[in-house]
């Protein structure tokens, strides 16, 4: 055989967990219940055991447990995943347990968690190293946006990213150019959808409505907000 490493995480409610694996397309391979409960499921080759939970389950204090899958075409995984989501759940769980973070174009990765909290990162296997900090031939309100999109898309950590974006408006605002601002406005605005803060959402869209854009900053901003639409058609906010 070959060498081969396989990751442990938690098995929690174990045939609920195996449960949401076989609603991804994994084959269930072993479910055992004495002495103690372990799980197995595999699909295309990536295989992924579940051993014991600690006791009292899985907090805020336990360790974070996943894995990474490396996968060559991830965003049509992720459009797999999400349409056999809402089939079992009747919409995309987007927050809590279980869960899967959204994907825009040009991404390289995705996180879904299950029930239990363990998050499966599916990457690609070519997916450049990030620039912390935003990449260095940018400067400005540029810059921080850059740095955003690797704490939205990579770290997958919309809290920071919006932090970022508003420090950036504060201390670039009044020099940016206005295409930078609208690509923050759209870019807040997205993640108020995605933490589904309406209020927010509503407060950056009129900031958005009273920015002076030219037509080609206009037409850039325009694609952002596409992004924005596509995200509230994938969580059917507009129902």
């Amino acid at each position: 055989m070959a060498n081969l490493s396989v990751p442990v995480l938690w098995g929690g409610d174990l045939p609920e967990t195996l449960d949401f694996y076989r609603t991804l397309g994994y084959e269930v391979t072993s479910e055992q219940t004495r002495p103690y409960t372990y799980g197995t499921v595999e699909r295309d080759g990536w295989h992924v055991h579940f051993g014991p939970t600690p006791h009292g389950g899985v907090d805020a204090q336990t360790a974070h447990v996943g894995c990474l899958v490396f996968v060559e075409d991830v965003e049509k995984l992720h459009a797999e995943f999400t349409a056999a989501l809402r089939a079992r759940y009747g919409r995309v769980p987007a927050r809590g347990n279980p869960r899967i973070t959204r994907f825009r174009p040009g991404q390289t990765r995705f996180t879904v968690v299950d029930p239990v909290g363990n998050a499966i990162i599916y990457i690609r296997p070519d997916e450049p190293d990030p620039e912390y900090g935003g990449a260095r031939n940018l400067e400005g309100l540029a810059r921080v946006l850059d740095n955003a999109r690797i704490l939205r898309d990579s770290k997958m950590d919309d809290k920071a990213a919006a932090r970022a974006i508003v420090t950036g408006l504060k201390r670039f605002g009044a020099t940016a150019p206005a295409v930078d601002k609208g690509r923050a406005l759209a870019q807040l605005l997205e993640i108020a959808v995605a933490t589904g803060d309406t209020a927010r959402a509503a407060d950056v869209r009129s900031e958005l409505a009273e920015l002076e854009l030219s037509e080609a900053d206009r037409a850039v901003v325009a694609a952002e907000l596409r992004v924005v639409g596509a995200l509230e058609e994938w969580l059917d906010t507009t129902d």
